[in-house]
């Protein structure tokens, strides 16, 4: 594949404002008026949390999850807080599971800036769909990511068919397994 290009015309963003100190990105979310959301790539809202599609995502389905509080630190969260936090990873993995159908989640977050946080004055935790053989020949040419769906498609699959108070808020209890 030598001399030939790969376009990605969506990390452009990411790359011109990487050192941009604009503040936090999921503060301004989390202030922006709700009916925003499907700008922002907000698809859930809770009473201590917020999920989002990450717009620089790692892999096709890529969800961050953050309290809406700004913390850094793992030990500095509320148990409710973390509560939430966890039920909206269990709820969004159901959601992508029954979505997208990945054969596996890459689900983890960045303590510190030297841990690999781009943001780590707020923590949040990823959610990365994978599927097996989407580590295919690509990170061999020089370690580019491939994402085969739209960041609009993909905030119109997970947000189908949700109860309202889902999409602005809530989440309703999975059943029992």
């Amino acid at each position: 594949m030598t001399g030939q290009s790969l376009w990605a015309p969506w990390r452009l963003d990411y790359i011109v404002t990487s050192d941009n100190d604009d503040g936090c990105f999921l503060c301004r979310y989390r202030d922006a008026d709700p009916t925003d959301d499907s700008r922002q790539l907000v698809i859930a809202r809770g009473e201590h949390t917020m999920t989002m599609l990450n717009r620089f995502p790692y892999n096709n389905g890529h969800l961050l999850v953050a309290p809406r509080e700004h913390v850094g630190d793992l030990v500095d969260l509320d148990p409710a807080v973390v509560t939430e936090c966890v039920e909206q990873l269990q709820h969004w993995t159901r959601r992508l599971r029954e979505t997208m159908a990945p054969h596996g989640f890459n689900i983890g977050l960045n303590l510190g800036r030297v841990a690999g946080a781009g943001l780590p004055g707020h923590l949040h935790w990823h959610i990365v769909p994978r599927w097996e053989g989407d580590t295919n020949f690509m990170p061999v040419l020089g370690n580019p990511s491939v994402i085969p769906q739209s960041l609009d498609s993909l905030f119109e699959l997970l947000t189908a068919d949700q109860p309202p108070d889902e999409v602005t808020g809530g989440f309703p209890p999975d059943p029992p397994l």
